[in-house]
């Protein structure tokens, strides 16, 4: 009997998970990752973490698994927390969640479990695996969006790799939200009907700007409105005599000054924000809600500009330097000089947007078909050929 350890977060889905997993005759253990306890950073007065503990020790005493809790909290600090206090003080928007699977769920949970007699670890995710067999014998895992295209989490694994994916199992996959919620009602499990929860995957409920200011101090510095028609956003476009210096240029950030604009507030530290952000800002009296457009942490300004439609808003082209490209087909990895038109997307739940790949010298540029809003860096780029998730990389 082939035995599998189920991350159990407390949820449903992880839930149901072990559930499925049961019914098709696997030996399930029941893991709780306890990812979060460093009191020098109040979080707040909830502790989220042993609700959930407590629901998935619940989860696993109703489908008679055996059931513990192991402490990372350590290699979170390591990995997850201390990479991001060191990217919001760089300027850049790290994503937590992916950072999340790929350092802790996906290595070092999965280690764990394969030192415990493991032949798979399975999660809660809503996305799908399929394996595609050679005539030599050799496999390749595909990874694939989840059926429930309102629920899809595969933008969450793009850093995954075929190690990775050869020892994982998502048996909620192929199923919708609903679906998942009544399987849970029908066989009693205490997570039926609990709301998803909406934390950060390691901090819970908390405001990710109250946990900011926890570790980088508050610093005063001014707002500056830009308007939409300074010189900057309207560059002339010159005649190209490359394909990579095109694109080169598309994908160059505009760079402001002050007095491209007026001061129109003040905010305690530009590394709290983040571009497209609207909230937070405090500033009245303009005609359309203002948006960040940029932020400058070494002068401790952010630059902002007027409605959703502002240019200084939108780009087309974004890039990925070598060491911060990932292909979870390695078998499709561009060489220099190749293309490939894919879908892709810069954050989660965004609709997937037709571009094309350039593989040059150094890295690999995402060319847009249409412009995408508040580009962001350190945040992830991911893209699919059809349903299958196939590479990502952390836009520079």
């Amino acid at each position: 009997m082939k035995k599998v350890v189920v991350g159990l977060s407390g949820g449903v889905d992880s839930s149901v998970a072990a559930y499925l997993l049961q019914e098709q005759g696997y030996e399930v253990i029941g893991l709780f990752m306890k990812n979060w306890h460093d009191d020098s950073v109040t979080i707040s007065e909830e502790c989220p973490w042993l609700e959930d503990s407590n629901d998935a020790l619940i989860v696993a005493e109703k489908l008679g698994i055996p059931f513990q809790t192991v402490d990372l909290s350590a290699e979170y600090k390591e990995r997850i927390v201390d990479y991001m206090f060191n990217e919001y003080e760089r300027g850049r928007t790290p994503n937590p969640d992916v950072l999340c699977n790929r350092e802790i769920k996906f290595d070092v949970f999965m280690k764990l479990a394969l030192q415990l007699g493991a032949d798979f670890v399975a999660t809660g995710h809503y996305c799908r695996k399929e394996v595609l067999v050679h005539p030599d014998g050799t496999e390749t895992y595909r990874l694939l969006s989840g059926a429930d295209s309102n629920k899809d989490q595969s933008y969450f694994l793009c850093q995954l790799s075929q190690e990775q994916l050869a020892k994982t199992l998502f048996p909620v996959g192929a199923l919708n939200k609903p679906e998942v919620r009544e399987i849970a009602s029908a066989k009693g499990l205490v997570t039926a009907d609990k709301k998803d929860s909406q934390g950060l995957c390691f901090i819970g409920k908390v405001r990710l700007p109250d946990f900011l200011q926890q570790k980088l101090k508050p610093k005063k510095g001014v707002i500056v409105e830009v308007p939409s028609d300074v010189p900057q956003l309207h560059k002339k476009r010159p005649q190209f005599e490359s394909k990579e210096k095109e694109l080169a240029f598309d994908s160059e950030k505009p760079v402001y000054q002050v007095n491209d604009g007026k001061v129109v507030g003040e905010h305690q530290g530009a590394h709290y924000f983040t571009k497209g952000q609207r909230k937070g800002l405090d500033v009245g009296g303009t005609k359309e809600p203002l948006f960040v457009i940029e932020t400058d942490v070494e002068a401790n300004v952010i630059y902002t500009g007027q409605g959703k439609s502002h240019p200084g808003l939108y780009r087309s082209t974004l890039f990925v330097t070598d060491d911060e490209l990932h292909w979870v087909r390695t078998d499709l990895a561009l060489k220099i000089d190749a293309t490939m038109a894919v879908i892709a997307r810069i954050r989660y739940r965004q609709p997937l947007e037709k571009a094309t790949l350039y593989k040059v010298d150094g890295g690999l540029y995402v060319d847009f078909e249409n412009p995408q809003s508040a580009i962001t860096e350190g945040q992830f780029v991911a893209w699919y050929i059809g349903e299958e998730l196939i590479g990502s990389g952390v836009i520079s």
